[in-house]
């Protein structure tokens, strides 16, 4: 898997430009909680349906198979946040509460936390504001070994978060990049 882990470094870049609000909420000595904000202008409904199609705004960097459109996201409790790689593929995680136009939890231990066995909980919360909607990604990471959550913590944050960022310009925009 070719993973682009950046330093926490960054996400403060990031967070800094006013592009989004980025934060390593808590690290623990098993786990971490990350949370990002990004403000859309767009209707929860937009919203809610774009992140449904993944494929189009996943940065392929962060995948197996190197191509975003190999990833598909059901948006149904019991749904597969799935990739397809060659003839096989990968379970990046299962959707285990879809509260649609509101509310998106994904059970997923995603990149280099798989290998960990770690638990993770992402979550896409949307709520109106003003003419948009502010998109509230929290990620709640368990089960890591000791040192583990301080050595992952601002990397992950920081690929969660080019994540949101480009779900945001894709639904703006039509395009992530």
């Amino acid at each position: 898997m070719r993973i682009g882990w950046a330093c926490a470094t960054a996400a403060l870049a990031i967070a800094a430009s006013g592009a989004a609000r980025a934060e390593v909420v808590d690290v623990s000595e098993s786990g971490f909680r990350i949370r990002n904000v990004a403000t859309i202008a767009a209707s929860p409904e937009t919203v809610y349906a774009a992140l449904g199609r993944i494929g189009r705004w996943w940065d392929p960097a962060h995948s197996y198979s190197e191509k975003a459109g190999a990833m598909t996201l059901s948006l149904t409790p019991g749904g597969c946040f799935c990739e397809t790689v060659g003839t096989g593929g990968a379970r990046h995680g299962v959707v285990v509460l879809a509260l649609p136009n509101r509310l998106l939890r994904i059970d997923a231990a995603l990149g280099p936390l798989e290998d960990e066995a770690a638990t993770g909980a992402l979550t896409f919360e949307i709520t109106k504001a003003g003419a948009g909607v502010e998109v509230v990604q929290t990620y709640n990471v368990s089960a890591l070994r000791p040192d583990s959550a301080k050595r992952h913590a601002g990397p992950v944050d920081h690929v969660i978060g080019e994540q949101l960022q480009r779900f945001k310009r894709y639904v703006e925009t039509g395009t992530p990049d």
